[in-house]
C-alpha cells in the first residue's frame, strides 16, 4: 500500500514539474522568518530579505501604509527595508516581483527577542515527563490563550559553513502550542506582554547539551588556537561530505514525534522475511551498531535475524535491554512496536507478539534502529513465552545501513548500497565549533530584533577560564552581525550535583558568566535559589523567565524596579575581618537564614576556609579566626551551593570571586 501511494506522489509531482515547465518559473521568496502570524520590531527599519529572478525589482508593501523597493542582484537575491509603526495590527504584507506576489498575514508589531543557548533554554512548557517537570505546567498552558505573543521555533540543524535558510514558522500562543514552547522564552514574553501591553515575539533558536563555541562564528574564534584544528577539519569534512553525498535522495532531520514515526528511506521491504539480505553485513548484538569499516555514522540502520518458535499458540513477549535512540519493531513484517521521538535513548523496551504473527519454525525479526547522535547501541534481548520458554536474540544479526544524517539531513543508500568505497567521514555533532552559529544564528542575521536572552553554560563547566573570553566574545561576535549593541541577558547556572570531569568545577562557571556583565548592555538573572540537585533543568522556569524580563524592563523599558540580586563590587580590610560591598542592594541586604552561609575567605596563600558572615547596612562582614589577615573572599562556590544572601525585594545573591 505504501508502495502504491508513494508511485502516486511520484506521478503527482512529475505533473506538477510538467505544468511549471509550461508556465513561467515561480521565484519569489522570503525566509522562513517572514511567515504568517510573525511580530516586527516597532517603530525600526525592519530588513527583509529573499531571493527573485535576477536584476529583477521587488515592492514590499505593508497595510499600514509603507512601501519598499529594491532590485535583486546577479544571483536573484534581495534585501531591502521596510518601516515599522508603532505596536500594534494585525496587519498584512504584500510582496511582489513582475507578475508574481506574495502575501503575509496577521503580522503583528511590537517588541522581538531571540531566546538561545542548550537546555535549559530548549526545555519546553509541557516539561520532559517524567524526570523533568515544569512547576504547574498543565494550569499555565491551560490559561495560555495569549494570541499577542508569537514564537517562531527555529528548527535544529548544523552546518558547516554558514547557510541562509531555517526550518520553522510562527505560531500563535494558545494552549494547544504553549506547551512546545520555552518555558524560560514564554514566561519572559508572558511578563513583558503584561507590563507593556503590546505583542511580543520570540525567536526561539535553542539546542541542548551544547557548547557556547558551538554558537560562535569562526571569524570570532581565531584567537582561540584550541578550535583552529576542530574548524579546519571540519571544513575539509565538508568537502568529502559534499563529494560522497552529492545527488543522493534526502529528507531534513524530522521535527516532531509524529514526523519520526511516519519518516521512510526507501526500505519498505526491510521488515518483510522473504527480502533477501544475503550481502548485508554481519554484526554481533548486544553492542555498538554505529560503525561501518573503521568509521562512524548517525543514521538509520536495519537489523534482521531469523529465530526459531515451537509452540505458536504461546503468549511472547520481546525484551530489549536498551537502544539507542530510536526503534521499530517488526515480525514477519508487521509492526509490533518501537520508540520514536525525543527522550527514549537507552530506554528499555517490552512488547507483546500478538500470535497471528507468528508459524512455527523460523520466523524473522527485523529492527529499524536511529541512531541520531553520539554512540549508537542496542542492548541484549530476549523472546519468551507465558510457558517458561526463553529464546534468546543475543549473537550475531544481518545489519544494513539504509540512510545517513549529514548537516541535519538523511541521504538515503537504500537496502543494497555499496558501501566499499565510501570515504571517512569524521562526524561533527552539534558540539562542534560554529556549527549552531552557522544553521541556527547567521540564517536570522539581520532580522531586526529588541534584544536577546540566553540560558548556558552547563555544557562548559569545567573550562571556566576559557569562557571567561569565549563568552564575550559570542556575545560580540552576534551584535557585530547585527550590526548594533542590542541588549543581551543571560542566566547564571543553577546549584547542580555535577559528576565526573565537571565535578566541583559549576562555580568558576557560574563566576565566568558574573564576570560577562563587563560586556556593555549584559544583565544576569540569578538562580541559585531555584535549583534542583537531582536534575540539571530547574522545573521553576517561571522565577527564571521573570527574572530576565526584570532585567530587560528596567533597562530597557524605564521601568523603575529592582531588577537583580546583589552583585559583588569591592572588599576592604577592617581589622581581621573583609567588609563586602554590593551593587544592585535594591531595599537593603537580608537572609531567610539565621545565619548567612557559603562565604569563604583567604589570606595571600589563597586557601580558604568556611567564614562567618552577617549584615551590615549594606555590607557583610566576614571573618574566619585562623585567618588573621584575608584578601580574599568568595561566596557560593560549591556545585550544590544554595542562596542565602539577598536582597529585600526577594532577589539572590551572584556566585563569586574576588581573585579577579
Amino acid at each position: 500500500m505504501k508502495k502504491i501511494v508513494f508511485l502516486i506522489l511520484c506521478f503527482s509531482q512529475l505533473i506538477c514539474n510538467a505544468q511549471h515547465a509550461i508556465n513561467d518559473k515561480k521565484t519569489l521568496s522570503v525566509s522562513n522568518l517572514f511567515t504568517d502570524h510573525m511580530v516586527l520590531q516597532q517603530k525600526q527599519n525592519t530588513s527583509f530579505w529573499g531571493i527573485t529572478t535576477p536584476q529583477k525589482e521587488v515592492t514590499v508593501s505593508a497595510s499600514w501604509g509603507k512601501k519598499a523597493k529594491t532590485t535583486a542582484d546577479k544571483t536573484g537575491k534581495w534585501t531591502l527595508k521596510l518601516e515599522t509603526p508603532k505596536a500594534g495590527g494585525p496587519y498584512n504584507i504584500n510582496l511582489s516581483s513582475g507578475s508574481e506576489t506574495l502575501l503575509i498575514k496577521d503580522v503583528l508589531v511590537g517588541e522581538v527577542w531571540l531566546a538561545s543557548g542548550q537546555s535549559n533554554m530548549e526545555m519546553q512548557l509541557s516539561g520532559w515527563l517524567p524526570n523533568d517537570i515544569i512547576l504547574d505546567s498543565e494550569k499555565e498552558i491551560a490559561k495560555s490563550d495569549l494570541p499577542n505573543i508569537r514564537f517562531m521555533k527555529v528548527g535544529l540543524n548544523l552546518a558547516s559553513q554558514p547557510i541562509d535558510s531555517i526550518q520553522g514558522n510562527w505560531q500563535v500562543i494558545s494552549p494547544k502550542t504553549s506547551g512546545n514552547v520555552s518555558a524560560t522564552a514564554y514566561f519572559f514574553a508572558k511578563k513583558l506582554y503584561e507590563e507593556l501591553h503590546v505583542p511580543i515575539g520570540i525567536i526561539q533558536s535553542a539546542v541542548g547539551g551544547t557548547p557556547a563555541e558551538a554558537w560562535t562564528s569562526e571569524a570570532s574564534l581565531e584567537k582561540f588556537t584550541e578550535f583552529k584544528n576542530p574548524i579546519v577539519q571540519l571544513k575539509e569534512n565538508a568537502i568529502i561530505r559534499k563529494d560522497w553525498f552529492n545527488n543522493r535522495k534526502s529528507q531534513p532531520v524530522p521535527a516532531t514525534t509524529k514526523e519520526w514515526e511516519d519518516i521512510v528511506f526507501d526500505d519498505y521491504n526491510a521488515s518483510m522475511r522473504e527480502m533477501d539480505d544475503s550481502d548485508w553485513d554481519l554484526l554481533e548484538l548486544p553492542g555498538r551498531i554505529d560503525r561501518l569499516k573503521n568509521d562512524e555514522f548517525d543514521g538509520a540502520i536495519w537489523l534482521r535475524k531469523s529465530f526459531t518458535i515451537n509452540d505458536p499458540n504461546a503468549d511472547y513477549q520481546l525484551d530489549i535491554a536498551s537502544v539507542d535512540d530510536m526503534d521499530a519493531v517488526y515480525v514477519n513484517g508487521k509492526k509490533v512496536g518501537g520508540l520514536a521521538g525525543s527522550g527514549y535513548a537507552n530506554a528499555p523496551r517490552k512488547m507483546s507478539i500478538p500470535k497471528t504473527l507468528l508459524t512455527k519454525g523460523a520466523n524473522t525479526l527485523a529492527i529499524r534502529i536511529i541512531d541520531t547522535g553520539g554512540p549508537g547501541s542496542v542492548g541484549s534481548m530476549v523472546l519468551s513465552n507465558n510457558k517458561g520458554e526463553n529464546i534468546p536474540l543475543d549473537g550475531k544479526w544481518k545489519s544494513r545501513l539504509v540512510a545517513e544524517i549529514a548537516d541535519h539531513r538523511f541521504y538515503t543508500y537504500g537496502l543494497h548500497q555499496d558501501f566499499s568505497k565510501r570515504p571517512n567521514l569524521s562526524r561533527y555533532n552539534s558540539n562542534s565549533p560554529t556549527v549552531l552559529y552557522n544553521a541556527m544564528i547567521n540564517p536570522l542575521v539581520p532580522f531586526t530584533i529588541k534584544g536577546a536572552i540566553w540560558y548556558q553554560g552547563e555544557t562548559n563547566v569545567g573550562r571556566a577560564e576559557q569562557y571567561k573570553t569565549l563568552f564575550p566574545a559570542m556575545i560580540k561576535d552576534w551584535r557585530s552581525k547585527w550590526n548594533y549593541d542590542f541588549p543581551f541577558y543571560f542566566v547564571q547556572l543553577a546549584p547542580n550535583n555535577y559528576g565526573g570531569d565537571q565535578k566541583g568545577k559549576s562555580a568558576a562557571l557560574r563566576n565566568a558568566q558574573r564576570l560577562a556583565l563587563n560586556t556593555p548592555k549584559t544583565g544576569m538573572a540569578v538562580t541559585l535559589d531555584v535549583g534542583s540537585l537531582t536534575t540539571i533543568h530547574p522545573p521553576n522556569k517561571k522565577a527564571v523567565g521573570d527574572r530576565l524580563a526584570a532585567i530587560a524592563l528596567g533597562d530597557e523599558y524605564g521601568k523603575k524596579i529592582t531588577i537583580t540580586g546583589p552583585l559583588y563590587k569591592k572588599n576592604e580590610l577592617a581589622g581581621d575581618t573583609l567588609l563586602v560591598e554590593f551593587d544592585n542592594v535594591g531595599d537593603g541586604l537580608s537572609t531567610p537564614d539565621k545565619e548567612i552561609s557559603g562565604f569563604e575567605i583567604a589570606g595571600a596563600d589563597k586557601v580558604f576556609l568556611p567564614a562567618t558572615a552577617k549584615i551590615q547596612d549594606d555590607k557583610v562582614i566576614v571573618s574566619n579566626a585562623k585567618i588573621t589577615k584575608p584578601v580574599y573572599v568568595r561566596y557560593a562556590w560549591t556545585d550544590a551551593s544554595g542562596a542565602s544572601l539577598f536582597n529585600k525585594n526577594g532577589l539572590p545573591a551572584a556566585t563569586f570571586t574576588s581573585e579577579e
